[in-house]
């Protein structure tokens, strides 16, 4: 007979809200999860439901079930589920590339760790982190329900100081469901696989009573040598409380006073600071405390700003030499989730002569970016707004404003990113502008130093030839960015060569997709589809004729890797892959990427 898997209906629990996420999760004193979890695989919902005999008058809510938890030792206890004897997932991993019988799937599964915690200090408080889980999460400690999360690459975290069994074992349990929704962000529609599971580091995190719960430390817009931004402790008492910043290398201290939301707003004058770039990635030690906390942190400082056709780095033309990346290892076919896997990246990246990514289309790995800061890689980060969103749904809207949130949150002080993306091909409205309107609002409210851009829509004039850029949403992003596949989904790859680009608007032009599918391996002439040589003609027409754009200053062609996805299906030549990589599914680069790499060569010659 199968075996019913009944566990969780959590009726009598303690409800926690979620907590502003803790900045700089890495520089704490942190306790790993990382490893083997327990999980049983719930299609059918079965662990939202309890069929366990418990007595009517033991029962503390007889119209539903009471949770005991797996452990405790009843005589009466009927419990249909043994995570003791279940099967382990690795974390962090999605379960899609472990086990090959969750290839495809889509739904719930419940991970269950067990761990023994001490606390260093009596009166500490004890966080539990989560880098990310696709896509919602239910978290419990103890039998006790901790808090929802919804959104599958970002942060999120509780706290857990009053549950911890401090002289025995602690059992965490998430429920994470990656089910695609009209609703949620991303939607139902993408072109990527939906990878499922806890993704990325699970980590009990300590901290004093009084902590240093976020700060924002970079250069003030528009200066090179002064600091600008803020500290906030979390706590009871928070109010009038001194915080200092302090930046040995440069002998540079500055202490602040909290006002009555535990908020000190920092401004001081650097003298001989060293700014960050690509070419020299210099990051200084800066010690943050407060409260009797005290954080360390890698800070570098530089400038980004737009002024006309120009895009100016530390106040020098820069043009972005770009690739764009999903957070996917094409040689395991699986979520990045170690830092061997960001380094493999980030080295074909470099190999390419990039100085620049587009992380697409949603947040990666926050080790991704620290990363990128020390090897000297610019990125654009994109918020999961993708394709055909529910506008007109305010819940959706709300959830696109906490996962930009959120993602800001996590990393305003890397000097790496300059550019925040609201959105990626969403066909034009009224309901879409304004919504997009409202996110640029929210991004500009949390950080103003930095550049806001999306992949805009672009059509055809009358003129066959013609390719207008006049997407209403241009009006409010400080770079013109769109998506072109002129060789590709538009005509052949010499048609580039009579293509004309009208763009209206008096800003720099940096183009977020371009491209052409290759399966690696195949070679034929350069007319022949899905050929080395076909990817690397049309790499070479539109690498032309870009550049005959007048304001043309960067480029992320689509895309660094061939990544999975379920849309494609061509058998024998995508399989489920998207074959649009300059690197094939076993890492061998096709011949477009030494076309890109060649002419990344010469721009970077003019540009110096």
């Amino acid at each position: 007979m199968k075996k019913i898997i009944v566990f969780f209906c959590v009726l009598f629990s303690v409800q926690m809200q979620a907590q502003t996420v803790i900045t700089n999760i890495y520089g704490r004193k942190n306790f790993t999860l990382n490893g083997k979890w327990n999980y049983i695989v719930d299609p059918y919902e079965t662990g939202y439901y309890d069929y366990r005999y418990i007595p009517y008058d033991q029962n503390p809510n007889p119209k539903g079930g009471f949770f005991l938890d797996e452990h405790l030792s009843k005589k009466r206890q009927f419990i249909e589920y043994d995570f003791d004897k279940e099967p382990t997932l690795r974390v962090p991993g999605d379960w899609n590339s472990q086990k090959e019988k969750l290839f495809y799937y889509e739904g719930s599964v419940w991970y269950r760790r067990l761990f023994t915690y001490k606390k260093d200090k009596s009166d500490d408080r004890v966080f539990v982190h989560f880098g990310a889980a696709n896509y919602e999460s239910d978290v419990y400690l103890n039998g006790k329900k901790l808090g929802k999360h919804i959104g599958g690459f970002t942060p999120f975290n509780y706290e857990i100081t009053s549950l911890l069994k401090n002289d025995g074992k602690n059992s965490l349990v998430v429920k994470v469901d990656n089910t695609r929704k009209r609703e949620a962000i991303p939607t139902v529609n993408t072109d990527w696989k939906n990878f499922g599971g806890i993704t990325r580091d699970v980590e009990v995190v300590e901290v004093p009573k009084v902590f240093v719960n976020d700060y924002f430390i970079q250069l003030k817009k528009g200066s090179k040598d002064e600091l600008s931004g803020y500290i906030k402790l979390n706590g009871k008492l928070v109010k009038n409380q001194k915080v200092k910043v302090e930046i040995p290398e440069l002998k540079s201290m500055a202490e602040f006073t909290t006002d009555d939301k535990g908020i000190a707003h920092v401004s001081m004058r650097l003298k001989e600071v060293e700014l960050w770039s690509p070419e020299s990635p210099k990051l200084y030690l800066v010690n943050i405390s407060g409260g009797g906390d005290y954080v360390t942190e890698e800070i570098g400082f530089r400038t980004i700003e737009t002024r006309g056709h120009d895009l100016l780095l530390n106040g020098k033309s820069i043009f972005l030499r770009g690739i764009s990346i999903h957070e996917e290892n094409p040689l395991r076919g699986g979520r990045n989730y170690s830092a061997e896997d960001d380094k493999m990246v980030l080295d074909w990246v470099k190999k390419l002569d990039c100085n620049y990514v587009r992380l697409a289309h949603y947040p990666h790995n926050e080790k991704m970016v620290r990363l990128a800061d020390k090897m000297g890689i610019l990125v654009w980060e994109e918020n999961p707004v993708y394709w055909t969103i529910l506008w007109d749904n305010p819940s959706t809207f709300n959830n696109a404003k906490t996962q930009l949130t959120d993602l800001i949150t996590r990393d305003k002080n890397r000097a790496c990113v300059i550019i925040w993306s609201m959105a990626n091909e969403t066909p034009v409205s009224d309901a879409r502008t304004s919504f997009l309107k409202r996110l640029v609002a929210q991004a500009r409210s949390m950080d103003d130093t930095r550049l806001i851009s999306a992949a805009l829509e672009t059509h055809r004039d009358n003129i066959p030839n013609d390719r207008v850029v006049e997407d209403p949403f241009a009006e409010y992003v400080d770079l013109i960015s769109f998506n072109e596949y002129v060789g590709w989904y538009d005509g052949d790859a010499q048609k580039c060569d009579d293509i004309n680009w009208i763009i209206k608007y008096n800003k720099p032009v940096v183009v977020s997709e371009f491209g052409a599918s290759a399966l690696q391996g195949l070679h034929n002439d350069s007319l022949t589809l899905w050929s080395e040589e076909y990817q690397a003609e049309v790499y070479k027409h539109n690498l032309s004729m870009l550049k005959k754009i007048p304001q043309f200053r960067g480029v992320t062609p689509w895309i660094l890797s061939d990544f999975h996805s379920p849309r494609r299906l061509l058998p024998g030549i995508q399989d489920g892959w998207n074959r649009k990589g300059l690197i094939g599914e076993n890492g061998t680069k096709k011949k477009a990427f030494y076309v890109l790499r060649n002419f990344y060569e010469q721009i970077e010659k003019e540009y110096k």
